[in-house]
């Protein structure tokens, strides 16, 4: 994959694609949504070198993206596939994850922007988010990036004690008119500008 330079000075932030390097920060900041919170399903939280295999797993398919602000990463996000049957190739799933002391500084807007921005490239029709309930900040964040909610999992998920509603939002990133081309993976959205016109954009 080709990133865009990084941005290395002091009080400017980046978004760029994540690397292997990457992965030791991403665990750290995604761990205590798993180990504390019902945030994540999972349970256990994931190793470094098992966020290295989700980004090499993943990343073919859509981005996965990391916010560098002064020199460190302050949070990531990413898109997976919605579900694997044919017909919903057109569909992903999206996630946001922010360090802690970097919430509500702009660092999740900054990376659904560029997220959003690159699955439009792709070509893909909508982007689908499932929220563990209570979250009113990732709700706040979902609904001021246009997403809409759809519908609700009551008591679908069972974690530290007690059961959990997921409830789910969706964002349509084009219109869905006429016979829909195949997505793009990244390798080649990659061959097209407005991909690297994205990535150079401010975060």
């Amino acid at each position: 994959m080709h990133d865009s330079p990084d941005a290395t000075v002091l009080g400017m932030d980046h978004v760029r694609l994540a690397r292997p390097g990457d992965a030791a920060a991403v665990a750290a900041i995604y761990a205590p949504s798993v180990t504390c919170a019902a945030t994540s399903f999972e349970l256990t939280a994931p190793s470094s070198d098992d966020i290295a295999d989700r980004i090499a797993a993943g990343s073919p398919h859509a981005p996965w993206l990391v916010l560098v602000r002064d020199g460190d990463i302050a949070g990531y996000a990413y898109a997976s596939r919605h579900r694997e049957r044919a017909a919903y190739q057109w569909s992903v799933d999206t996630s946001v994850y922010v360090r802690a002391d970097q919430r509500r500084s702009g660092v999740g807007r900054a990376l659904y922007r560029t997220l959003l921005a690159l699955l439009r490239v792709q070509g893909f029709y909508a982007a689908h988010a499932g929220i563990t309930l209570p979250n009113p900040g990732s709700v706040a964040l979902h609904e001021a990036m246009g997403f809409v909610r759809i519908g609700v999992e009551p008591s679908v998920g069972y974690k530290l004690g007690a059961w959990h509603d997921v409830a789910w939002w969706q964002l349509a990133l084009r219109p869905r008119t006429g016979e829909p081309a195949a997505p793009l993976s990244v390798h080649d959205a990659e061959a097209q500008p407005a991909w690297h016109e994205v990535l150079a954009r401010p975060a």
